[in-house]
């Protein structure tokens, strides 16, 4: 049950709170807009639609700066507590530090659920702004698409001549799954033609051959076919007209599918696993500085608010550099993917609980 000085502390917690989470990403977009402004206008694009895009950008700016939000929240209201003894007065209560930071953890908590909500949405609003601006193709529901690959979920990839979506039909086909060896063979499938049914949401192939490889057998087995449905390929004709994603616009668990094929295929994802679990990794981020920054607002209690900004904005470039670099050594293999990926709230999480054992109580 939050008492009144806990209600106190959050109320002046959430207001630098919202006011940095809201303010930073609209100077971002301000900014943003205001340099391209001109080339917007000059593409034809109406002001109303320049507008509109600029509200899908508000997910990712916000997901963005989220993390810091959290942090200047909180250096700012426990150093406004120091500087008006508030803290001094609470303590001669009975109430020591880490019970006074209490409902700022809880909030901490509070924004990674926002966090995680925010890196789910951000990327089809995303992808939805950059359409409306022109910087992205829309994406095709009818038409035709000539000599593409497509790789699927499920770890198949396309190669296909000609595919006319009207018609539902497509022409020259090679499908291919890289297998593992044992239980999971390499298959690999030619038809000259195929036709989709949307009734039964398949494609049937006609006119080809099947072939299984085993690890060690060049050969493999070969079974001719007039027609064939495979029921693991699932993609509908807008599914191949569509443009193929690109890693940050897509969702966690999509993204983790799309590494799934990838890794099948026999291809590098270390890359990918890191910015996979980065998307845990960062909402986590704001509960481990609201630990950290708590103590940071009492170092020096009689210091002016330039001091909380300096801080805060060293924290916050300091943590963004630690990324960049858990990227490169986790694509490199130096340290496994998922480790690089939480090395900077690992190691930011032990300098806040030093700092929390340091702080007078």
């Amino acid at each position: 049950m939050l008492g009144t000085l806990d209600r106190y502390v959050l109320r002046e917690w959430t207001k630098i709170f919202l006011a940095t989470a809201l303010g930073f990403p609209l100077i971002v977009i301000a900014i943003e807009l205001t340099d391209k402004l001109d080339e917007y206008l000059a593409r034809g694009l109406k002001p109303a639609v320049i507008a509109k895009s600029y509200v899908f950008a508000v997910p990712e700016k916000m997901f963005m700066v989220l993390p810091a939000a959290v942090l200047f929240a909180t250096v700012f209201t426990v150093g406004a507590l120091g500087r008006h003894s508030e803290l001094t007065a609470a303590k001669a209560t009975g109430r020591s530090f880490h019970r006074l930071v209490l409902p700022i953890i809880l909030a901490g908590i509070v924004a990674t659920g926002m966090a995680f909500f925010l890196g789910e949405a951000a990327p089809p609003a995303t992808r939805h702004q950059l359409e409306l601006l022109g910087e992205k193709a829309l994406q095709n529901t009818t038409g035709n698409r000539y000599n593409f690959a497509y790789r699927a979920d499920e770890g198949w990839v396309y190669t296909v001549r000609s595919l006319e979506s009207d018609q539902r039909t497509m022409h020259d086909v090679l499908l291919e799954r890289e297998g593992g060896g044992g239980e999971y063979p390499t298959l690999a499938i030619q038809a000259f033609a195929g036709r989709y049914a949307d009734s039964l949401k398949r494609w049937t192939l006609f006119d080809g051959r099947f072939r299984v490889v085993q690890d060690g057998d060049d050969a493999g087995l070969t079974f001719a076919f007039d027609s064939l449905v495979p029921r693991t390929v699932k993609e509908t004709p807008a599914d191949l007209l569509a443009e193929p994603k690109a890693p940050e616009e897509m969702r966690y668990r999509e993204l983790g599918r799309y590494i799934e094929a990838i890794e099948r295929s026999g291809a590098d994802a270390k890359k990918l696993k890191v910015d996979h679990a980065l998307k845990i990794a960062i909402p986590v981020t704001c509960l481990i500085i609201a630990i950290f920054g708590a103590p940071l607002g009492i170092t020096t209690p009689r210091a002016s608010g330039a001091f909380g900004v300096a801080i805060s904005l060293g924290t916050t470039l300091m943590f963004l550099t630690l990324i960049q670099l858990s990227r490169a050594v986790g694509s490199g293999g130096l340290v496994p993917p998922v480790v690089a990926a939480w090395i900077p709230n690992g190691m930011f999480g032990l300098a806040g609980l030093w700092l929390m054992a340091r702080a007078k109580t």
